[in-house]
């Protein structure tokens, strides 16, 4: 029997919930408005074409401001601001994984939902399982690029973290605050032939020699964080494009309330990003336009979605159950890799295998409340998206 027949065969309006002859799948795709939802297309393109400029200018200012403020010095961000986006974003991301991602997953696809009692989909837990899949992908990803990076360049594989002294100078060196590190030392882990004019050659050979570790030290680290940072940024592009696409295509008033969710939404996760990407030590001989470009990448995503949404708004509502199956699978995947990267690449990189972080117990204080701030913020706009 095809799906249409199967859904035909019986009339929402003569069937009633106890009745033995109708499929409790049937009943319960009925319930949830997957089947007989209608396809009516509701409300002016005018608020959704908007929705596309708003989005796209908002989410890349948020993302590129910490990049900005680390390259043009005047900008002189202050470095406990620098160091509350920077948590504030962990936290975001974090609650992202759980609440904008995992209850939406189980919501489609779970064992409560249409698709999660029918066919295959109710012969095994598909969310959790999805789920770990991803993380452990994620995770031989994470380990394997270490061990690359580390077969390459040498090193005990502490370049991933964001402890070393150097690494906490390159964060600190270009925001504004009284115990800020300053611009020297910056450039002297960045640029390779810092230090000159040293009146014996057994001096320039050893200074050269210094430079050249702090060169591979400073190649290391980067590859390892940056590698770190593109899955966590593989992760929310995958919410994005879905968010956007939902946007894009959803019906009647529930649009109003996303549109201005998602505002806050990706604003605050792309400040977050930048925060992250503009802490990571840069060497010179990588173009540093790449960051800038990974910034507008995250701003575009969404509002390309969101046109894409727009055009496909009539097979869109008129297969519920097709787009349950594609999200959810999607939010799954991601939420797999971002509850990796949340917990792991940050809150415990950060938190327990930096041994700098619990050296001053009210920095420490503040970033964990930033942090609080930051999933606590996700948390509630997670009500209405």
């Amino acid at each position: 029997m095809s799906d249409i027949n199967y859904i035909n065969q019986w009339d929402p309006s003569n069937v009633i919930l106890n009745d033995p002859n109708v499929d409790y799948s049937w009943k319960i795709c009925v319930l949830q408005e997957t089947y007989f939802a209608g396809n009516e297309i509701e409300g002016s393109s005018g608020g959704r074409i908007s929705s596309i400029f708003v989005i796209f200018f908002l989410s890349t200012g948020f993302t590129i401001f910490p990049i900005l403020s680390r390259t043009f010095k005047w900008i002189k961000m202050p470095l406990h601001l620098y160091l509350f986006a920077r948590y504030f974003g962990t936290g975001v991301i974090v609650a992202t994984a759980f609440m904008h991602l995992m209850d939406p997953a189980y919501t489609q696809i779970g064992p409560n939902s249409c698709v999660g009692v029918s066919g295959n989909w109710a012969e095994f837990p598909w969310v959790p399982a999805i789920m770990m899949i991803s993380l452990f992908t994620i995770f031989l990803t994470d380990v394997i690029s270490d061990v690359l990076v580390e077969r390459r360049y040498g090193g005990d594989g502490e370049s991933h973290s964001c402890a070393s002294d150097e690494t906490m100078k390159a964060i600190c060196s270009g925001y504004d605050d009284d115990d800020h590190f300053n611009d020297e030392e910056h450039n002297h882990f960045l640029k390779k032939g810092s230090q000159v004019g040293f009146s014996t050659e057994m001096t320039d050979f050893n200074s050269a020699a210094d430079d050249s570790t702090l060169t591979v030290k400073a190649e290391r680290g980067f590859r390892s964080q940056i590698a770190a940072f593109l899955i966590l940024e593989f992760g929310i592009l995958f919410h994005s494009v879905m968010i956007g696409l939902n946007l894009g295509a959803v019906n009647g008033n529930e649009f109003k309330t996303l549109y201005v969710v998602l505002v806050f939404h990706q604003s605050f996760e792309g400040l977050g990003i930048g925060a992250r990407l503009s802490s990571i030590p840069w060497p010179e001989n990588v173009s540093f336009v790449w960051a800038y470009l990974m910034c507008l990448l995250y701003g575009l995503v969404t509002p390309l979605s969101i046109a894409i949404g727009i055009g496909i708004r009539a097979s869109y509502v008129s297969n519920p159950y097709r787009v349950n199956v594609i999200s959810g699978v999607l939010d799954t995947i991601s939420c797999g890799i971002l509850i990796y990267s949340g917990l792991v690449e940050l809150l415990a990189r950060d938190f327990i295998f930096n041994p700098q972080s619990r050296k001053n117990l009210k920095l420490l204080t503040f970033n964990i409340s930033s942090a609080m701030v930051g999933a606590a913020t996700m948390a509630i706009i997670s009500k209405w998206a």
